[in-house]
């Protein structure tokens, strides 16, 4: 397989500024469109490896914030602001939020993508779990009035889920940002404004 001038193109500047992996190209996109982070937040960042996510988060929050990551795979990410939970999305409880200091969060992201299979109904059905798994997370651990993104893959529960979490908040939209290749199938759910 020849390289990918376009996947190049976003990793040789993710590495330029200091970033593990392109995909944080995707939450700067997200975050000029909608401003859903700001200083002094406290965020929870599902599926956090390699940390892009999590270190463009923890430069967005600024000392007074806190940015917890999560996921099965070590992230390294040096900032005073990061904590890291070496766990599984599916086994969070309270108590590992308390022993960092924090009750609730503004803003809960989700970058988990299930193992890919290459049947796009497969994939689609997994992504979506792992989308509700979020989601509980953020009916327990979002802040009233916080913000919630969560990546799925297109398909035909789309507007299912989407109606699901149109009922915890006051604004649903869906966005692809500009670093997604064009032929993927993942799309943003960006809510905000929990009820």
């Amino acid at each position: 397989m020849g390289k990918n001038p376009w996947f190049d193109k976003w990793a040789q500047k993710a590495k330029q500024k200091g970033y593990p992996a392109r995909s944080v190209f995707k939450l700067e996109d997200i975050q000029q469109k909608f401003r859903l982070i700001k200083k002094g937040m406290f965020v929870l960042d599902l599926g956090s490896a390699p940390g892009s996510w999590s270190k463009y988060a923890c430069r967005l929050v600024g000392k007074e914030g806190k940015v917890v990551g999560v996921d099965l795979q070590d992230v390294k990410v040096n900032a005073e602001n990061f904590f890291f939970l070496k766990k599984d999305a599916f086994e969070l409880d309270s108590e590992d939020f308390k022993k960092l200091g924090v009750e609730k969060f503004d803003v809960i992201l989700s970058d988990m993508a299930p193992k890919t299979t290459g049947e796009a109904f497969v994939d689609h059905m997994r992504s979506v779990k792992l989308v509700y798994q979020a989601l509980n997370i953020a009916k327990k651990h979002l802040k009233s009035g916080g913000h919630f993104v969560a990546k799925i893959f297109d398909g035909s529960k789309l507007s299912e889920v989407k109606k699901d979490i149109a009922k915890e908040f006051k604004s649903v939209k869906l966005f692809k940002p500009k670093a997604s290749r064009k032929e993927s199938k993942e799309t943003f759910i960006i809510a905000m404004h929990k009820k």
